[in-house]
């Protein structure tokens, strides 16, 4: 049922959004030929032409919408993030558009469309879009706040699940539920600001008396006996029923029921980084990691040299780290410590003042100009630019056996910066917040979230007091 809702809104926002994107075509036409926002000077172009175009409009906008995640539901997701989404979306849209018109020209094939009028079509597409979605959330807020389409809830329990359960229906208003109470299993807990309606005992009445349509089971393991004796009960009545798993402790990054030939199986790790999210983030990647090379490549020559001539050294440093799916692989830096400092003492972190340090070590690792090699590893494939840092396999040892979920952070590929390394958790510092910014990127990723780091990054991420 919850699943159904979702379904049934995101239908409802790529509606909107291919309805949006035609009316910006026609918009364009509109404003380019009609009001002549822009001087006519290649011939006046028929509105006839344009509606050709629409099939095309229709399926283009809401795949790039799609592989921008804005038909995944999260309560959490921002109005400014969905804008700029919506306006990245147009834009990847628009370029994919403009490249199929030059293989497909739908009737005269010796139409040339007007270039400021997809100009004025990506502006208006933005425009559309953001305005539909807007509509379609306050016509659902209207519907929910006037007591409209609302699905009563019962809660069966009051302990830790309980709560978690009432704290995520509560953030999800958009799909219509109202919870009316509580029943309690002897449990001295209580769910504040939730009427107590009764024990489980007494869930057939309540679920009469209350005209409840959904009833959301909580119970601890320790409640088995009890949960079993309650859903026995359960099944008799007409009421929708949602087993919660008591495995808090376990759902770190985003869970799912999959079916196995029939066999329902709980996927504790799922991540949005699977599929075509994947392809963009490596296509991103690819194209960063490119760019950068190109802007950057002075200054890399620069450091070459200052580190070549500072004590005749090899140039880079190469060391194993762990990456995707713990496999091992060999990142490449600007060497900044002098040769075999690590012979003596072995693997170890950096320090304040590090003794190890070259002239031309220290200034490099305080402005991070010794991790721009890595756009190497980027190429091959074996990091990405925005994911959370690699760690050298004596290290990561020592974290797995500390850190029940710090191997989950190997579910993407490792970056040259990363959510954490942004809030200033790089380097020797707590790698218990580095975990939990860690898995926040993960579970919440999204184009929009990795262009945004990177901006955070060129801001004040270059240079850090951790740095060293």
């Amino acid at each position: 049922m919850i699943e159904k809702k979702h379904r049934a809104l995101s239908s409802i926002y790529l509606i909107n959004d291919a309805v949006a994107s035609n009316l910006a075509m026609l918009c364009a036409w509109f404003l380019r030929f009609s009001v002549k926002i822009i001087p006519v000077t290649k011939g006046q172009q028929e509105v006839e032409t344009y509606l050709q175009l629409l099939p095309i409009v229709t399926i283009v906008f809401p795949l790039a919408f799609a592989v921008q995640g804005l038909y995944r539901i999260r309560p959490t997701r921002s109005k400014t993030e969905e804008w700029l989404s919506v306006a990245i979306g147009s834009i990847v849209a628009t370029v994919v558009f403009s490249g199929v018109l030059l293989w497909i020209r739908p009737g005269r094939r010796d139409v040339l469309y007007s270039r400021a009028t997809l100009g004025i079509f990506l502006l208006c597409a933005i425009v559309f879009v953001i305005l539909g979605r807007a509509i379609v959330r306050a016509v659902v807020e209207r519907g929910h706040r006037g007591g409209k389409r609302l699905d009563r809830v019962l809660i069966a329990g009051s302990g830790e699940l309980a709560r978690a359960v009432v704290e995520r229906v509560n953030g999800h208003r958009e799909l219509g539920f109202l919870i009316v109470g509580y029943l309690k299993n002897g449990e001295a807990s209580k769910l504040d600001g939730l009427e107590c309606l009764g024990t489980i005992d007494q869930a057939e009445q309540v679920i009469a008396e209350q005209n409840i349509d959904h009833v959301f089971v909580a119970l601890p393991h320790a409640s088995s006996e009890a949960m079993m004796a309650l859903l026995d009960r359960l099944v008799r009545s007409v009421v929708a029923i949602h087993v919660v798993p008591d495995l808090l402790q376990f759902m770190v990054l985003r869970s799912r029921v999959e079916d196995l030939d029939g066999l329902p199986t709980i996927n504790l790790s799922e991540t949005p980084l699977e599929g075509w999210s994947r392809f963009l983030k490596r296509g991103f990647d690819l194209i960063v990691a490119t760019a950068a090379l190109i802007v950057f490549s002075p200054v890399m020559v620069v450091v070459a040299i200052a580190i070549k001539l500072g004590d005749r050294g090899p140039i880079f440093y190469r060391q194993e780290r762990m990456g995707l799916d713990g496999k091992p692989f060999e990142i490449v830096k600007f060497r900044s410590m002098r040769v075999g400092a690590e012979k003596d003492t072995g693997a170890k972190w950096a320090e304040k003042n590090d003794p190890r340090r070259t002239r031309v070590g220290r200034f490099i690792r305080e402005t991070s100009l010794d991790e721009l090699p890595q756009l190497f590893n980027v190429l091959l494939g074996d990091m990405s630019v925005v994911g959370p840092r690699p760690e050298r396999p004596q290290f990561v040892e020592q974290f797995r056996a500390e850190f029940p979920h710090y191997m989950l952070r190997h579910k993407v590929r490792a970056g040259i910066t990363g959510w954490a390394q942004v809030h200033g958790w790089r380097g020797n510092t707590s790698m218990r917040m580095r975990i939990e910014h860690d898995l926040y990127y993960i579970e919440n990723w999204s184009l929009m979230l990795d262009l945004k780091i990177l901006f955070m990054t060129l801001i004040h991420g270059l240079r850090h007091e951790n740095a060293y």
